[in-house]
């Protein structure tokens, strides 16, 4: 099975395969979301440990370790890696959106200048990288994210990061509603739970987005 077959939905079970896709170098930019110091850390209380075990075990096993040789990839092709994060202007969160003020897990009061808040080591941004700094769960919501890539003829993105069925998905559901087309990588995506993961992909494929695997994607571009 391959990306064209792969995470079908109910909507597109018996649908034709899409065609090749061409994806100029000038055009595509890698866009990096939330992979920052929160997602990583571990729980003090034990059973909540070992509940999040599972999702760390695929963050350091697979979708970092992909994701950063993507990133290599990307830049020693000259194409452009943009990163996303999200983090509070204000050090209170009163400028934060609706979704990250609701009570329990979601509720992120992250400042900007929090540790917290900072992408994480291996996959932070270098030299004059572009960094959103978003206040929702979409980077297109109330940044300047469209403008950015229109002045520097985007096209198309290439989405990897967590969490699958929360910002990732918010942002390609934004991206396509803004006419760009989106490549969404299996393998450089995690959600809570591998079920969430997997059911939030077959929901976004082939409407939103297209879903693949980062060697398909680096083969397709020709930077195997």
């Amino acid at each position: 099975m391959n990306w064209k077959t792969a995470h079908r939905s109910f909507y597109y079970q018996n649908a034709p395969e899409p065609e090749d896709m061409t994806l100029p170098w000038r055009e595509t930019a890698l866009l990096c979301i939330d992979v920052q110091n929160y997602g990583l850390a571990e729980h003090q209380d034990p059973a909540e440990r070992a509940r999040w075990e599972p999702f760390h075990q695929r963050m350091r096993g697979t979708v970092i370790p992909r994701l950063k040789t993507l990133q290599r990839s990307f830049r020693d092709h000259g194409i452009d890696v943009i990163h996303a994060r999200i983090a509070c202007l204000l050090n209170d969160g009163r400028d934060r959106s609706l979704s990250q003020k609701m009570p329990g897990w979601n509720n992120l009061l992250m400042p900007k200048s929090s540790l917290e808040s900072q992408i994480i080591p291996e996959l932070a941004p270098i030299e004059d990288e572009i960094v959103i700094t978003k206040t929702g769960d979409s980077a297109m919501t109330g940044t300047n994210l469209r403008l950015v890539l229109a002045n520097m003829g985007i096209r198309h993105l290439v989405v990897g990061g967590i969490y699958t069925d929360q910002c990732v998905s918010s942002t390609v559901r934004s991206l396509a509603d803004e006419s760009f087309n989106v490549i969404v990588l299996d393998d450089c995506c995690a959600a809570g739970t591998d079920e969430l993961h997997r059911a939030e992909l077959a929901i976004i494929n082939r409407i939103y987005c297209h879903v693949m695997q980062s060697d398909e994607l680096l083969g397709m571009m020709g930077l195997g």
